[in-house]
């Protein structure tokens, strides 16, 4: 009933983004402001073009790490409500008795809400859980939220606002800090459709900050990493540029350009000289989504259509950034493991209902604390290649079972060759 009414919306808000009925009130050109613009003391960015930036970055990694230690790291990819799945799989790996302590965690759209919870650890198991389970996020693709003759998008952002509002308290930005002055790092991904650039947000430095516009900018990097072009509206966050002047930059959802943050666009193709003696780094990959191909007709209807073809583009985008990852993981030396929902689960990002989520979360929450939720890439091989999560048809929860026959096998994950 859910995806019904999401593929009626679609086609209504196509009809009105042709009669351009909501607006962002924006000139053509940059807005720029000469006073009163939020700006931190010091700016979280770092761009995917500013590779200098990135390798000094890089390089700060690299000396804390790279010495005869080692470092782990977690990337929470984008998935709308199919990010209960990974709430549900960090509570599971924690009563699975295992679960690290990351010296990195980075999000993307619904993995950036959950990348606090997740960088803060165990500890703040029942927050996340409540972030996903306890019924606010229903609210979010709710007719009380339909606003597509006011923003050029279908919803306005309020009830996602209210969301992270609530999740983003002080004691949570003071842990953050705390841990960020111990030398881990949290980072959060969006788009700057300006610039067609990736944006990564230091999210332990603002937190750092602690002011009233870091407070506020962290909020605003949260709900833009969230904000899903044409459903939800853009967020205009002010940057400011070589020259001194301050432009209002237009940010949306950093599934637009990834879809997850693992290793920066400029840095695949790097190559760094292991240190004798160092241990292994560890790399972990949620994917609030699924990987394989779906094998079933598509109705001729205009939103089937769009839907599928929406669905078709995501996973190839995302089987090409997992083959990019596993490859620069093999030639570094770092495990890479993947977790995504399974391929024989019903699973819509737009499906925000509580029982689905809860369902996701549950489904999550048992993989990983049977140890079934990972494979490995880095070691998967064309022989052998990684074969993804499977789980028996009648272990399937009632809400997340499929409503069609699904006719294609199982399809091995990209395991490139070294």
């Amino acid at each position: 009933m859910m995806r019904r009414w999401i593929a009626a919306l679609l086609g209504l808000g196509l009809m009105l983004s042709v009669s351009a009925c909501g607006t962002l009130q924006r000139p053509d050109g940059p807005v720029r402001i000469t006073d009163g613009a939020l700006l931190p003391a010091q700016d979280p960015r770092i761009r995917s073009s500013d590779t200098a930036r990135l390798s000094a970055f890089s390089d700060e990694i690299g000396e804390r790490f790279g010495h005869g230690g080692s470092m782990t790291m977690l990337a929470l990819s984008g998935g709308g409500a199919n990010g209960a799945y990974g709430a549900g799989l960090l509570v599971g790996w924690t009563e699975h008795g295992d679960r690290p302590k990351f010296d990195i965690v980075t999000g993307v759209s619904t993995g950036a809400l959950a990348a606090p919870f997740a960088f803060l650890g165990s500890e703040w198991d029942p927050q996340l859980k409540a972030a996903y389970t306890d019924g606010g996020a229903s609210n979010l693709l709710s007719w009380r939220s339909f606003a597509a003759f006011l923003y050029p998008s279908l919803f306005s952002n309020s009830a996602l606002r209210n969301l992270v509002d609530e999740n983003v308290t002080p004691e949570l930005l003071q842990a953050i800090a705390r841990e960020h002055a111990a030398g881990r790092r949290l980072l959060v991904a969006t788009t700057d459709l300006d610039s067609q650039d990736t944006i990564i947000w230091d999210m332990g430095l603002l937190a750092t900050q602690g002011d009233e516009n870091a407070i506020t900018l962290f909020k605003q990097v949260l709900v833009a990493s969230a904000s899903i072009p044409g459903v939800f509206p853009p967020m205009l966050i002010a940057g400011l540029q070589p020259d001194n002047t301050v432009v209002m930059e237009m940010h949306v959802d950093g599934g637009v350009n990834t879809p997850f943050l693992a290793i920066p666009e400029p840095l695949l193709l790097w190559t760094r000289e292991r240190q004798p003696g160092a241990a292994q780094s560890a790399l972990y990959v949620v994917v609030n989504g699924q990987t394989e191909r779906n094998d079933a007709p598509t109705p001729g209807r205009l939103t089937s259509i769009l839907m599928r073809s929406y669905d078709s583009m995501s996973k190839a985008s995302l089987r090409t950034h997992l083959t990019a990852t596993t490859a620069f993981a093999r030639r570094n030396g770092m495990a890479l493991s993947l977790s995504a929902i399974p391929g024989n689960v019903e699973a819509s990002s737009a499906d925000f209902d509580q029982e689905t989520m809860n369902a996701l979360f549950e489904l999550g929450q048992t993989l990983a604390r049977d140890g079934r939720a990972w494979v490995r890439l880095d070691t998967a091989t064309m022989e052998h290649p990684a074969t993804p999560t499977e789980i028996a048809p009648d272990a399937v929860p009632e809400a997340l079972r499929p409503k069609t026959p699904q006719t294609s096998p199982t399809e091995p994950l990209p395991a490139p060759q070294s």
